[in-house]
């Protein structure tokens, strides 16, 4: 899933995909209007490459102007509850720390506030009270581990704040992608990029990302979206041979490219990846160790 979404924000002028071996790939649109490939290697491989050279023009997006009233916002809320499009994004598994969430929302929540302005200060609470910690979490860390953690990345930011966000009744969607660096002030670069998106009735889906505490618009760059997750993954299948193996992820955003395809590929095939921005290992392990930081929380839980 490394094609960017097409709509009237993003408009995508050129887009190259290089994988190991030269597959056929097969594209198709997925119920939440996402594009997919899907392609399969036969031959014996110890490494597998993907790479997605592209040039997306993103315009910049206004914060909503509502019309209704702050009780018809909450009240349109309610009547949306039962739409087939919208229920999956109200949706959320049970989880051990349910209730110590549900409490903290209490607090934050106020109803004489807009859904947008509370969604705000939800995506505010994670910022400010989440450590941005990378190595910490991983894709399987859960939402009760990464409560307990307080510490994570953009996508376990996401996460949190999807699910305070459908306790309180407001749909809300994960969105992975990219940021644009500029001056290095967003957390997030250098790798794919998770935030969420809210749908508020008036104006449609409206992208928050906790783990910069700000609206996205122009710099941030949608790939997918989804329930979770499980539903962005910007590349997963399944291979054969040993379960020891090595994952490499490197992202570079570069500004104001040309749109000239002559100079686009140039800049891809000049562009060297000196280092990679996210490393995963995966090693044979029925009882996986945990890292220093996740043993010293949860001493502190158990005392």
């Amino acid at each position: 899933m490394v094609y960017p979404i097409q709509d009237y924000y993003q408009k995508i002028h050129y887009l190259n995909i290089r994988i190991s071996n030269n597959p056929s790939v097969q594209t198709f649109t997925d119920k939440y209007h996402n594009l997919l490939g899907i392609f399969n290697i036969l031959e014996l491989h110890n490494q597998l490459t993907i790479i997605a050279d592209m040039e997306v023009d993103v315009k910049p997006i206004v914060e909503p102007i509502f019309e209704l009233s702050v009780e018809e916002q909450w009240s349109a809320l309610v009547k949306i509850k039962s739409d087939f499009l919208i229920r999956d994004f109200l949706k959320y598994d049970d989880f051990k720390e349910f209730e110590a969430v549900k409490s903290e929302i209490l607090h934050l929540l106020n109803k004489e506030l807009s859904p947008f302005e509370n969604a705000k200060n939800l995506s505010a609470y994670v910022f400010s009270n989440f450590k941005y910690r990378q190595g910490v979490t991983s894709v399987e860390t859960s939402i009760d581990e990464i409560w307990n953690f307080k510490a994570g990345v953009c996508q376990d930011f996401a996460h949190i704040l999807l699910i305070m966000l459908r306790i309180s009744n407001i749909p809300a969607r994960y969105v992975s992608g990219y940021i644009c660096p500029e001056n290095h002030d967003l957390r997030g670069e250098g790798a794919t990029h998770a935030w969420v998106e809210v749908f508020l009735p008036e104006s449609g889906w409206i992208g928050l990302d906790p783990t910069n505490n700000c609206i996205t618009s122009d710099r941030h760059i949608k790939l997918a979206v989804g329930r979770y997750f499980n539903d962005c993954t910007p590349v997963k299948g399944i291979f054969k041979g040993f379960s020891d193996h090595r994952l490499e992820v490197s992202v570079i955003v570069e500004n104001n490219m040309s749109t000239n395809k002559n100079r686009l590929q140039n800049f891809f095939n000049e562009k060297q990846i000196e280092k990679p921005s996210f490393i995963s290992y995966s090693k044979t392990s029925t009882d996986p160790i945990k890292n220093s930081y996740q043993q010293q929380i949860q001493m502190q839980i158990q005392q």
